[in-house]
C-alpha cells in the first residue's frame, strides 16, 4: 500500500481509531529509535570491552554461586 492510500484509509476511520493508530505507530517508532540507539553504542563500546579488562573484570564473578544475605 502506498502511502498516499494509507492516509486515505486513515482518514476514513473514526476519530479515536485515527488517535489509536498515531499512539501505536509513535510507540513502534520509540521503540526502534532506542534499539538503533542501543544498537549503535554496543558497536561503539564493543572494541574498548574487548581490549580493556578494567572494563569487564567482574564478567569473572558471572559463574560463580551467588547467595542472597537475608
Amino acid at each position: 500500500m502506498k502511502t498516499k492510500e494509507l492516509i486515505d484509509e486513515i482518514q476514513k476511520l473514526p476519530v479515536k481509531k485515527r488517535i489509536f493508530v498515531i499512539e501505536r505507530t509513535m510507540q513502534l517508532m520509540r521503540k526502534q529509535e532506542e534499539r538503533d540507539q542501543m544498537t549503535t553504542a554496543a558497536d561503539t563500546l564493543y572494541e574498548d570491552y574487548k581490549a580493556d579488562k578494567e572494563l569487564t573484570q567482574f564478567t569473572n564473578l558471572d559463574f560463580e554461586n551467588f547467595y542472597e544475605a537475608r
